[in-house]
């Protein structure tokens, strides 16, 4: 069963206490989870951990591993509250990778509204 300590709102209210800045991103991705692979969407990221959209229920402190195609990452499950979980990455995100999943965020809204994005607006 999954621990609903603390909630996103909880999250929320302690973001001036976080280690790293929070970027919305939208992308999709697997999560491997007790030997089963979950499909997820990431929602927010940052160097430390990420916000995902996930129909599993998994308890807090279970060992996962995060998988959107170009990032791999093992994580903890910190805490999960009405199919938001959120998780704590074993290693941080350097500059480059939260930049390129920032793009790939990018791109993927884009195709899904059909239109094309210049390779110079990814990088804003």
């Amino acid at each position: 069963m999954a621990s609903s300590t603390p909630s996103p709102e909880d999250a929320a209210s302690d973001a001036d206490r976080r280690a790293y800045p929070r970027v919305e991103v939208a992308l999709p991705a697997f999560l491997q989870a007790d030997g089963e692979r979950h499909f997820v969407r990431i929602l927010d990221l940052s160097a430390g951990g990420a916000k995902l959209d996930c129909p599993a229920s998994l308890a807090s402190g279970t060992r996962v591993m995060l998988d959107c195609g170009t990032l791999g990452r093992a994580a903890v499950v910190r805490w999960q509250h009405a199919g938001v979980l959120g998780l704590c990455f074993d290693s941080e995100l350097d500059a480059r990778e939260i930049s390129a999943l920032m793009a790939r965020s990018k791109a993927v809204a884009a195709w899904r509204k059909g239109t094309r994005v210049a390779a110079g607006e990814l990088e804003q």
